[in-house]
């Protein structure tokens, strides 16, 4: 590297009176950040320092993260603080994008920190020597504009899909909303009490066994297994069994979504008082439609009443005021069709995973077919 590349510090005092706009670089070799202008009167250094479209940066401190990056043309003529050493590109035998794509690689990162100083520590910095020592590949000019040429195809198309996923999100969440709100329209209304009523299900602490606990997310986001609490650790603690097909509330987060539907896989776990298990009415409704109503707006605003206090843990919902909100009771008929209809949600929004995960793979596979080990 330091036959590629030469530290090119441009400094500039602070003038009190001047606003500094002001970039940063991205961990996991994401580019550079764009902040808005600084006036100098609330810069506490002395000095700034101007970098230029297409130099080299990084940051001391995050470098071990990936925080490589070529300067963009968003950010020409910005500043930077100490913390981020750039340099100037000899051109006539690398390319900049070529530089900046091998710096994307996991590995580089890795190679580079391990014969830093403070290894795992936030604070360890990789000296510009460091990095001056460290051999790349350097293919002819020739080559490495068809090596960029690849890897921007590829990115286009990773960033193409991605924008198509978020479009067809956009498209399931929408259509999952009209439904709802279809067969909702002129629903009956019932008592949660009595649509779907707490039931306990106590565990008979053995001291020498180990029951697996359960975890619900906040946001809607479902259930998550917790390592198994030892039974000489419950204390005083009351465990309670959670079945499929339970209608589970986390009592503290219930205000911000933290509703779900025991599977399968959850069955015979157990949760504390603060997990509340309701059984549906199978002649009533189902426990998948009233996890979408209480995930809708509706359903949020019905939680955050019934959940008083103030921020975080002291907004606890209440039992009686959960039994006593009105949740909407369409036809088993349609309730099971709109079932089916989040079904199939489910299983789009798993293909979308699925093909996310793919592309996520895609570049790094790349990056590591053209760079190597």
């Amino acid at each position: 590297m330091g036959e590629l590349i030469t530290y090119a510090p441009d400094p500039h005092e602070v003038d009190p009176d001047s606003k500094y706009p002001i970039a940063g670089v991205y961990g996991f070799g994401r580019g550079m950040i764009q902040r808005a202008a600084v006036a100098g009167g609330e810069i506490a250094a002395a000095q700034l320092f101007r970098i230029r479209a297409g130099q080299f940066i990084y940051s001391r401190l995050k470098s071990f993260e990936g925080a490589y990056s070529i300067v963009s043309p968003e950010v020409d003529g910005y500043f930077v603080s100490n913390e981020f050493p750039t340099f100037d590109i000899d051109r006539e035998r690398i390319e900049p994008a070529f530089l900046g794509w091998y710096f994307k690689q996991h590995c580089v990162w890795q190679q580079l920190a391990s014969d830093g100083r403070g290894i795992g520590a936030r604070r360890e910095r990789l000296h510009p020597k460091r990095l001056f020592d460290h051999a790349i590949p350097v293919p002819t000019l020739e080559e490495q504009r068809r090596v960029i040429a690849r890897l921007e195809l590829a990115a286009a198309a990773v960033a193409n899909r991605k924008v198509g996923a978020d479009a067809a999100e956009t498209e399931i969440s929408a259509t999952l909303r009209a439904a709802f709100a279809r067969i909702i329209s002129d629903a009956t209304r019932a008592r949660m009490g009595d649509v779907a009523p707490l039931i306990r299900r106590p565990v008979d602490i053995d001291p020498d066994a180990k029951y697996p606990e359960l975890g619900v997310r906040s946001f809607g986001k479902g259930t998550f297994h917790k390592a198994p609490l030892a039974g000489i650790d419950v204390g005083t603690k009351k465990l309670f069994y959670v079945a499929a097909g339970d209608l589970l509330f986390n009592i503290v987060f219930a205000w911000e979504g933290a509703v779900a539907v025991a599977a399968e896989s959850d069955a015979g776990r157990v949760g504390s008082h603060r997990f509340l298990t309701r059984v549906v009415d199978p002649d009533r409704s189902t426990a998948d439609f009233l996890r979408y109503w209480f995930l809708s707006e509706e359903g949020l605003l019905a939680l955050n009443r019934a959940s008083p206090g103030g921020a975080g843990r002291n907004r606890t919902l209440g039992i009686k005021a959960l039994e006593a909100i009105q949740v909407p009771t369409p036809s088993l008929d349609a309730q099971q069709w709109f079932d089916d209809v989040q079904a199939r949600a489910r299983a789009a929004r798993r293909a979308q995973a699925d093909a996310a995960a793919d592309l996520d793979r895609l570049l790094p596979a790349m990056l590591h077919e053209v760079f190597g080990e």
